[in-house]
């Protein structure tokens, strides 16, 4: 049994009406084109050596909901939302199961701009009905949940890491 936790990721926050193709391609081939080939390559090494497997991906609570000058992150996310369903029907017959984790904003040393803007930071904290921005220990426990035989039926499925923010 392998596993995959796939956690590269990538934001360049700017109005929609700004955005570069330059920021544009940079998010795309992270977020959703670099996903989606690693992905593959380990899918294709399972299914190759007949092992069964969980892949996990990182997504985000932004591929269900919008946000202001994220549109092209939620974009990237919303993707990988796509292609892990789609993979997950493709894959099933070989034992492998695929799905996601979409965590809220996880305070990070990447994201510490973002809540150092205390506008920003309100507006998150009013959409987190927990009242808290999330840890990282806090997606811990979904991939351990998804890497384990405990989620041995789980596949083609979102984790919710958002403390409520998507309930709305």
């Amino acid at each position: 049994f392998e596993i995959l936790l796939n956690s590269a990721g990538q934001a360049r926050h700017s109005a929609a009406l700004d955005t570069t193709t330059n920021d544009f391609d940079a998010v795309i081939n992270v977020n959703t084109r670099g996903a989606y080939f690693l992905t593959q390559t380990v899918a294709r090494d399972l299914v190759r050596h007949k092992r069964s497997g969980s892949i996990i991906n990182i997504s985000s609570q932004m591929a269900y909901v919008g946000g202001i000058e994220r549109a092209v992150y939620c974009a990237s996310k919303a993707a990988v939302e796509g292609f892990t369903k789609a993979m997950s029907i493709e894959l099933g017959k070989h034992k492998i199961r695929i799905n996601t984790i979409c965590p809220t904003f996880i305070l990070t040393p990447l994201t510490k701009k973002t809540f150092d803007d205390p506008a920003k930071k309100s507006w998150i904290l009013e959409k987190i009905k927990l009242g808290r921005t999330g840890k990282i220990e806090d997606v811990m426990g979904a991939a351990v949940y998804l890497a384990s035989d405990a989620s041995n039926l789980v596949t083609g499925t979102s984790i919710m890491v958002d403390g409520g923010w998507t309930a709305d």
